[in-house]
């Protein structure tokens, strides 16, 4: 059998990420270590037309998911389709990868409120008008990750996203999506500037979800922060970034319904309600990230982050005053 072997134009890349953390909740006073993300994924181009990816979670919070699969076509260099499963284009915080995160958790827009993996196929188009413009468009099953072998539907769920990236160093990015978790309408609309320039970093980015038929208030989120990158020069070292985040979010709802028994359990079910799954709450985020040389881009992030509930409010139990130190190795 003769071997296998790449030619010029097929490129392959394998890479992934992998951090690992200790928390520790100043209110309980217990703590614990974890290992957040360990990604591995393959990725190149099969011509100058056809590329692809595929990403696997090894330990996903302890649980192995599969995350991106997919192939893009790219017939000129302003357009391309991908097809296959990839996140959404949606918000600008929650469409980051673990390695490119400011801090060691995310903030509520990219964990709770717009965090959307799907299947589906994405349109992209760039052009220049004097800066570029990125427009984004995807229409997906509204099954998630794991339910498609037998998901059949005659609701679209979608997605459109638009970046204009101005050169003083200011990006805004527009995006509107619709999912579509029961039998209930979710739109969501996001608007968010990103400034950057000199090693200096600030980002502003609102949320709204809307529930059709009223089956649950509007959700309201926002998520703000600032970083200084300042170079260093020690034998560890490059750079050290102070930042501060502040993050809020209003009563949330997955969009699912549950049934409530007598002891508070939630049970998801068809013919319940939508409920809280997410209580009002506020954080502030403190901390700084050293940054280590290449090969690898390597980061320490060290946070303290202060969470402020309302007075009905009940906390998770890993959503509480906290001191997180995060080793994070991207290859």
């Amino acid at each position: 059998m003769a071997a296998l072997s790449l030619s010029a134009q097929q490129k392959m890349k394998i890479g992934g990420t992998i951090r690992g953390k200790y928390e520790y909740q100043t209110q309980d006073k217990e703590g614990r270590f974890q290992v957040r993300n360990a990604r591995v994924n393959v990725s190149g181009d099969v011509n100058e037309y056809v590329s692809y990816k595929a990403e696997i979670d090894l330990c996903d919070e302890g649980t192995i998911k599969m995350l991106d699969a997919y192939t893009k076509i790219t017939p000129w260099k302003t357009l391309n389709l991908t097809i296959g499963q990839m996140r959404v284009p949606f918000t600008i915080d929650a469409h980051r990868s673990p390695d490119q995160q400011y801090f060691a958790n995310r903030s509520f827009i990219a964990k709770q409120v717009g965090n959307v993996r799907d299947v589906g196929a994405r349109l992209g188009y760039t052009f220049n008008v004097g800066f570029p413009i990125i427009l984004e468009a995807g229409m997906y099953n509204g099954s998630g990750l794991t339910h498609q072998k037998d998901y059949w539907t005659n609701h679209v769920n979608f997605s459109t996203k638009a970046q204009f990236l101005f050169p003083c160093g200011m990006d805004v990015v527009l995006s509107m999506q619709k999912i579509r978790p029961s039998d209930v309408n979710v739109m969501m609309y996001d608007a968010g500037v990103n400034y950057h320039k000199n090693g200096f970093i600030a980002e502003a980015e609102y949320l709204y979800k809307h529930y059709a038929q009223g089956a649950f208030h509007p959700v309201h989120a926002f998520d703000g922060f600032v970083s200084y990158d300042i170079p260093v020069r020690t034998k560890l070292f490059t750079k050290v970034s102070p930042l501060v985040r502040y993050d809020y979010m209003s009563d949330h709802s997955d969009g699912l319904r549950y049934t409530i028994d007598e002891n508070g359990t939630k049970t998801e079910s068809k013919t319940g309600s939508l409920v809280i799954t997410d209580y009002k709450r506020s954080r502030i985020t403190g901390g700084v990230t050293l940054s280590f040389d290449k090969p690898f881009l390597s980061d320490i992030r060290i946070n303290y982050e202060k969470y402020f509930y309302g007075h009905e409010g009940i906390a998770k139990p890993s959503e509480k005053d906290k001191i997180v130190v995060e080793f994070m190795t991207h290859f």
